[in-house]
């Protein structure tokens, strides 16, 4: 019963410096997906150019992002980049998740470009339109649609994701609980609230992306 209090006091009291982390975190992963989604459509682009080496490009890319643990990639291009740039430790964290969720961006967008019928493409030569138009006019505007789900599903892998970003320092929700369980030498009851707020952010996450897909279930 002790142990339950103690764990209510340390998350009520620790509720300002939690929520600081919280708007971080948020940031940091709207950051970084939106950059990762720039790069997944380049390399969705490139894996269905028909083109040899530019295949070759993004299977080489996705396979090192699948092959190497994210914290890795996280500690290389933090290190790499801050060797050669001034960059802001928010910035270097951004980039090292981005480079981690675009190949996964890719891969969820190339197969929603190739799930749009042929016909579509077909449909848009012969109205005169360029290889390039037609993609830009008629099949990207309908892949997002039906990425949109994946997305957001990879939108919440990001959120989890981003507790790794601690490990360079930053103050995001983990970062906030190594820090207070540190300075109290009490671990334990700052490792539960960050739990608490992880799953509830997955929560209202989830919903909403429940959401989204009901209406665009029925839309179609």
């Amino acid at each position: 019963m002790d142990a339950v209090l103690h764990f209510f006091d340390v998350f009520i009291n620790s509720m300002d410096v939690f929520m600081d982390g919280l708007w971080i975190t948020f940031k940091l992963s709207v950051a970084s997906l939106l950059i990762a989604f720039v790069i997944g459509l380049f390399f969705a682009i490139l894996k269905i150019s028909n083109i040899k080496i530019l295949e070759w490009i993004a299977d080489a890319y996705i396979w090192i992002v699948r092959g190497t643990p994210l914290i890795v990639q996280i500690f290389v291009l933090y290190y790499g980049l801050t060797d050669i740039l001034l960059i802001p430790m928010f910035w270097a964290g951004a980039a090292g998740l981005a480079f981690h969720s675009g190949a996964y961006i890719a891969e969820i967008i190339r197969g929603a470009i190739q799930s749009i019928d042929k016909g579509q493409t077909e449909a848009g030569r012969s109205l005169g339109m360029s290889k390039g138009l037609t993609m830009r006019r008629i099949i990207l505007p309908q892949a997002f649609r039906r990425a949109i789900p994946s997305l957001g599903n990879q939108f919440i892998i990001g959120i989890k994701d981003s507790s790794l970003v601690s490990f360079i320092g930053m103050q995001e929700l983990f970062g906030v609980a190594s820090s207070q369980g540190a300075n109290s030498f009490d671990y334990l009851p700052y490792y539960l609230t960050v739990a608490v707020y992880y799953l509830f952010i997955v929560l209202v996450l989830t919903l909403i992306v429940n959401k989204i897909e009901k209406k665009l279930a029925e839309s179609d």
